[in-house]
């Protein structure tokens, strides 16, 4: 009985405590559920505001910006990555530091050339404040960041030795002295170039990551919590032809120089495909320095004078009202029409259809355009409808000027005006527009839509590539096309243009002398131009140079400025085409081509073997083989003579490639 009544006493005691300690728990866990539920539903927003956005923020990661090639492979514009180092004093320990900072110190004055005390002084100031993000160097390249990476107390990395790199991408030309105002740049605030005009294909799609807050103006990235990872950019090829570029660019700056003008353009199309292979903007900046700035090709709408007497008479000859036989008297070369006197600048008497292109007569266009459309002015104009020469140009490089022509709805209008745009002026068109125009005749009355991409490839898969896109089928007939075709032959024969006729390369176009701000006291002020296409009886290319106010001293006439350049460009462009072309146009001392047209090649390292680059132009090889991870020492410029290892070596990522180039 003692027994039983000692067992039901423990029994009792065990249940009371228990029951406690239940009581206890369901207490506790009451009291956990509460505050989560206070947590949740009224001190989110305030914890939110107090702690986590104030020293936690999601910050972007830049996408890998994609490469601008030229037509032949040759890199514009490329991405190379960049290393800024910080250190973390809070994660070294004293013992590493004190037995470490006079090595690491000594590596760093070795590396960057200043005294040892320069670095102990400021890595001991950053020690003793406990600095988390010590900006210590930026902008290194692979070498320099795979070399100070194995200092001593960096080699034990960020956890142990504090060395916390953060990655850059930085936007470098390839070929700055050539086009560098054309190739443009996209800096997040602005764009210009094709850099500007295809940012939607280069830039990619930026990540986002993690940083915390060091102190009152440092974030820390937090490596291990990427939010979303970046989408690294597309490669673009334009149409641009570097070799063409080149050519184009040194004959231009030669001429800019000789009349000492004040800027000037060339633009260079191929005709069966509308791919613009050139072009080329400098402006003066200094007497006999011209730098590649402003397109005014694209961004300037000016009276295009004496180019656009091509546009009015092939009007005149799809409508039937001019042929071969067709004649126009321009007298002394002197006519007054609505009291608006209209002069030639020599010549006079009886002229042939072509020899109002080709001796640039502005009283045989007047003559004939008021002859014919002076009560139905609108029928001139449809044709210009029908050429697009009213509308603002659809294309995708930025700041493209709108046409302007006077037209009946125009207070400007008057008994006169018709006259006026006969011979270019009461108008105003950019040279992509001109271009295009006579690109439309070459191409046998087809008007193609200009093009500046090629193709787009996306880790080596093309994910676009651009055909020929038609803007007018047909022109004007086929005998119209043709009629004209030879009149603009005629004028480099014979005509205002015969200065820079060849019997080795037949050449068509027509030279354009525009004064403009007639209206202002002073000096006149001309415009030089030249319009054509080339080889004449089978066009490949189209091309037109404008020189804007040349010296008027030594000339301003488009025949003796402009057309010259244009001979230059079709010389050179044919250099390798069998064509008996005199030997001084085929002469370039500017720049050594042979560095130029080389195409670029995808640089591969397979089976962690070195890839043969010996032949390769290194400005394209150097960024490739950095971006894959290796370090690169090379001396000289140009193509790659030697290289160290050679082909088929088993490299790794530690070890250093040597390349000499050329020179």
């Amino acid at each position: 009985m003692a027994i039983q009544n000692e067992f039901e006493a423990k029994r009792s005691k065990t249940l009371r405590w228990g029951y406690l300690f239940a009581a206890v728990a369901i207490i506790v866990f009451v009291v956990f559920l509460a505050r989560i539920l206070v947590l949740q539903n009224t001190n989110v927003q305030a914890i939110k505001d107090d702690y986590i956005s104030k020293n936690y923020r999601e910050a972007k990661l830049m996408a890998a910006r994609g490469n601008l090639y030229a037509a032949d492979g040759s890199i514009l514009a490329t991405t190379v990555m960049r290393y800024d180092v910080y250190i973390d004093f809070k994660t070294i320990k004293d013992t590493a530091y004190t037995n470490n900072i006079g090595p690491l110190t000594d590596s760093l004055s070795t590396m960057f050339g200043k005294p040892r005390s320069y670095f102990r002084d400021r890595l001991d100031q950053q020690r003793k404040a406990q600095n988390q993000y010590y900006s210590l160097v930026k902008g290194l390249d692979f070498d320099e960041y795979d070399r100070i990476r194995k200092f001593p107390i960096f080699k034990k990395g960020k956890n142990k030795g504090g060395f916390i790199v953060d990655r850059n991408f930085k936007r470098e030309l390839a070929t700055t002295q050539i086009g560098a105002g054309t190739i443009g740049m996209d800096n997040g605030v602005s764009q210009s170039g094709l850099e500007g005009a295809f940012s939607k294909y280069l830039r990619g799609t930026d990540g986002t990551r993690l940083e915390q807050r060091v102190n009152s103006s440092q974030w820390k990235p937090i490596d291990y919590w990427k939010v979303k990872e970046p989408v690294d950019g597309q490669d673009v090829y334009t149409t641009i032809d570097l070799r063409i570029q080149d050519i184009a660019h040194s004959a231009l700056e030669k001429q800019l120089i000789n009349f000492d003008a004040d800027h000037g353009c060339v633009l260079v199309m191929e005709v069966a495909t509308g791919k613009v292979k050139a072009m080329v903007n400098l402006k003066r900046t200094e007497p006999g320095m011209y730098v590649d700035s402003y397109n005014y090709a694209l961004k300037d709408a000016t009276e295009p004078g004496s180019t656009f007497k091509t546009v009015s008479l092939l009007a005149a000859m799809d409508d039937g009202f001019i042929d071969d036989k067709t004649t126009v008297n321009v007298g002394n070369g002197v006519w007054t029409y609505a009291k608006q006197r209209i002069s030639d600048g020599h010549g006079g008497g009886e002229y042939e259809i072509a020899d109002v292109l080709a001796k640039s007569s502005n009283v045989g266009s007047a003559k004939l355009i008021t002859q014919y459309y002076a009560d139905k002015p609108q029928v001139f104009l449809d044709h210009l409808k029908r050429w697009k020469m009213f509308d603002k140009m659809d294309i995708e490089l930025p700041g493209i000027t709108k046409p302007y022509i006077v037209t009946p709805e125009n207070k400007r209008w008057n008994a006169a005006t018709l006259a006026s745009l006969a011979y270019g002026y009461s108008s105003r068109f950019n040279l992509l527009q001109l271009t295009t125009f006579y690109n439309g005749i070459a191409n046998n009355g087809t008007m193609l839509k200009p093009l500046f991409i090629d193709k787009i490839l996306k880790d080596g898969q093309q994910l676009y590539v651009a055909k020929p896109e038609v803007m007018v089928k047909k022109m004007a007939s086929k005998e119209a096309i043709a009629m004209m075709t030879g009149a603009l032959t005629k004028a480099v024969e014979k005509g205002t243009a015969k200065s820079i006729f060849t019997p080795n390369l037949k050449m068509a176009g027509k030279t354009g002398t525009a004064r403009f701000e007639y209206w202002k006291p002073g000096p006149p002020k001309y415009q030089a131009s030249f319009a054509g296409f080339y080889p004449a009886d089978n066009p490949k290319y189209t091309c037109i140079v404008m020189i804007n106010q040349p010296d008027n001293s030594k000339s301003f006439y488009g025949s003796t400025v402009a057309a010259p350049v244009f001979k230059e460009i079709a010389g050179k462009t044919f250099l390798k085409t069998p064509q008996n072309v005199e030997p001084e146009l085929l002469v370039d001392k500017k720049v050594d081509l042979s560095r130029m047209v080389a195409p670029n090649v995808k640089v591969a390292v397979r089976g962690k073997q070195m890839p043969r680059v010996v032949g390769l132009i290194g400005k394209n090889v150097i960024p490739q083989l950095e971006n894959l991870g290796y370090r690169v020492d090379y001396k000289g410029v140009g193509r790659i003579m030697e290289q160290f290892p050679l082909e088929g070596t088993v490299i790794k990522k530690d070890q250093k490639i040597y390349l000499s180039l050329q020179n």
